[in-house]
């Protein structure tokens, strides 16, 4: 069983909502956002959403976009990812792991070559939120070979014509974007959720992570008890801007701040009946 099965299927058995934290893999720096990545599970995070910094990121808003800006200036990329990644498995062998980014940089890295070395890092699984079902094949085949699951995300917009084939081939939990449009600029509702999620589950038994706009615990419980987990993370890199000193470097007590809002949100998520 993959580490994402057995995370979902634990916290089936719990009566519990997951909770997903997004963290953009370098910002404000490489060290102070690796100390975060190993401080989330500890704060109530159960699938780890690794954003892959790109310098075209059209499906994310302001908030993540600065971050993975701040990221590449960092001198983060592709290949320090899987070592951020690599280093959590040396202290954490059961939290999944899922890098979020667009197709680009693996495409130059090679698909084949990627898929083994993020298998072999430790990642879990792949969102590429501009790689199409009809157009993944190239990266789809080999990651699946490697035991990667490939997450795929469904939208308000899709229909019942297109769900079949968005999640025909999907693996490891369905990230349904509870809205249209980029991260962070708009909140979901529980009335316009309610009969989306519902019409998702009647295409798929895959677990249905809910994100985009939640920002507060408050959000995390009222919308974690239609899906299966919650996903947040413009609230955690709004966190990590507000702790930046004039020059974008970590205040202290940057880590802390950010573990603190992902450990409230968490608490949230658990709590959705």
């Amino acid at each position: 069983m993959s580490r994402l099965a057995k995370r979902f299927a634990d916290l089936k058995a719990a009566g519990k909502t997951g909770f997903v934290a997004y963290i953009s893999a370098g910002d404000p720096d490489l060290e102070t956002s690796f100390t975060i990545l190993k401080g989330l599970p500890g704060a109530g995070a159960d699938v780890i959403e690794l954003g892959v910094p790109f310098t075209d990121p059209a499906a994310d808003g302001p908030s993540v976009q600065a971050a993975g800006q701040r990221a590449l200036k960092a001198g983060s990329s592709l290949r320090k990812v899987l070592d951020m990644v690599r280093r959590f498995r040396e202290l954490d062998q059961e939290t999944p792991i899922v890098l979020m980014g667009y197709f680009n940089p693996i495409y130059i890295y090679g698909c084949e070559q990627f898929a083994k070395d993020a298998a072999a890092a430790g990642v879990d699984g792949l969102i590429t939120v501009d790689l199409p079902p009809e157009e993944d094949a190239e990266l789809r085949l080999p990651a699946a070979a490697a035991g990667l699951d490939i997450i795929r995300l469904t939208a308000p917009t899709t229909d019942d014509a297109r769900l079949p084939k968005v999640v025909g081939t999907a693996s490891g939990f369905i990230y349904h974007v509870s809205i249209t449009g980029i991260t962070g600029t708009k909140s979901p509702t529980v009335e316009a959720l309610n009969p989306v999620v519902e019409r998702l589950r009647r295409h798929t038994d895959l677990p249905i992570a809910i994100g985009f706009g939640v920002k507060t615990a408050q959000q995390a419980r009222e919308i974690g008890a239609l899906g299966d987990a919650v996903v947040v993370g413009s609230a955690i890199v709004n966190a990590v801007a507000d702790r930046l000193d004039g020059q974008g470097k970590a205040k202290p007590g940057l880590v802390e701040h950010v573990l603190g809002l992902v450990r409230e949100l968490a608490d949230g998520a658990h709590a959705a009946a």
